[in-house]
């Protein structure tokens, strides 16, 4: 497995074509679900394009919200059904601290989520680097530590809100 990083879209939101970004997600999905034999229904496919509105998580709750809003009422275990047909096809990421999900812009590929998430804006960007596994795997097992799941989370600023604060980000709020 490659490293990959999201930075450059996740937070360059003036030069990004988030339209192509969308676009791009749900035709891989497609792809995917196809060659894996699973249904991308058209619920799932929905909740799938509104997880990659933004680059920023999404909680279940506005989820169903955006949904109601496209389709009328909607029961919050439909969402969290195709959010858990999402998760388990690896076509999104949850984000622990947030309880909320991102789109996952490498699905073809087994990875652990590793983000970089704004403080300010919101958005998250994620990392993928077969060291920083390799590393917590080895400490883990060094400790006979069973890892059953692995999300690493870093909160800061990204380099857009950096420059819009006068200190340079520098000092925590």
């Amino acid at each position: 497995m490659k490293a990959f990083d999201t930075a450059e879209t996740s937070f360059d939101s003036h030069t990004h074509d988030h339209r192509r970004c969308v676009r791009s997600a749900l035709q891989t999905a497609e792809a995917l679900c196809q060659q894996h034999g699973v249904r991308l229904t058209a619920l799932r496919r929905r909740v799938l394009e509104l997880v990659w509105t933004s680059h920023c998580p999404v909680g279940a709750y506005d989820l169903l919200e955006m949904l109601s809003k496209d389709q009328g009422r909607v029961a919050p275990p439909t969402v969290y059904r195709a959010l858990e047909f999402l998760l388990a096809n690896g076509l999104i990421h949850r984000i622990e601290s947030r309880n909320a999900f991102v789109g996952c812009p490498h699905p073809q590929e087994a990875h652990a989520g590793h983000f970089l998430i704004c403080r300010v804006c919101g958005a998250a960007a994620e990392l993928s680097d077969p060291g920083i596994e390799a590393t917590l795997d080895q400490r883990a097992g060094e400790l006979g530590f069973f890892v059953e799941a692995k999300t690493v989370e870093l909160r800061g600023l990204c380099k857009g809100c950096r420059a819009r604060r006068p200190d340079g980000g520098e000092q925590s709020a």
